[in-house]
């Protein structure tokens, strides 16, 4: 009879991750408003996206018109990755304060970078994304080998650009300069 010897996996403590915001309207004047009311909750912005066409897809025409644009943000303060699904509640409530006639005029996409991966929080569940609580869903959505980030067959087009992914190779170097300190 061969007997497997197994070590207890340790709990350790968790390691700080870095806080981004996807901001989508046709109403680029809503990006600074946005940044300044997040910067309010949640410290200062060290780093920012150019603005890029969110031409990739219509799913949000419908609802929030056409000629879409996108930018990110990247908080200097980094935070707990268990916030995540408060902080998209958070973002929510946001996008509805903003909404006229029951329409966003800005989506908010929070997620997190880490040094192996870039996490977003979402609403909508799917096979590859887990549940957190109170409706709220984490996705990997790219993950970091060979030097840089790489999609999934799940990762949103607009994400796999190397505009996207050149801003969160940055986002990283940022945030393993903060985890060194």
């Amino acid at each position: 009879m061969i007997l497997f010897l197994t070590k207890m996996g340790k709990i350790l403590p968790l390691k700080p991750v870095k806080l981004i915001v996807g901001m989508i309207s046709n109403k680029v004047e809503l990006f600074e408003k946005l940044k300044t009311i997040l910067e309010k909750k949640f410290g200062k912005v060290d780093l920012e996206s150019d603005i890029f066409p969110f031409d990739k897809t219509d799913y949000y025409e419908e609802e929030m018109g056409k000629d879409l644009k996108r930018k990110f943000l990247s908080f200097e303060k980094l935070i707990r990755p268990d916030r995540i699904a408060e902080i998209k509640i958070f973002t929510n409530k946001l996008e509805k304060r903003f909404s006229i006639s029951d329409k966003r005029q800005i989506n908010l996409d929070p997620g997190y970078v880490t040094d192996s991966k870039l996490v977003l929080a979402t609403t909508k569940n799917y096979y590859h994304r887990i549940y957190l609580k109170k409706g709220i869903f984490a996705e990997v959505t790219l993950y970091f080998r060979k030097g840089g980030f790489q999609y999934f067959d799940t990762t949103y087009p607009d994400y796999r650009t190397s505009e996207y992914i050149s801003f969160f190779n940055k986002v990283r170097e940022k945030y393993l300069e903060q985890i060194r300190r």
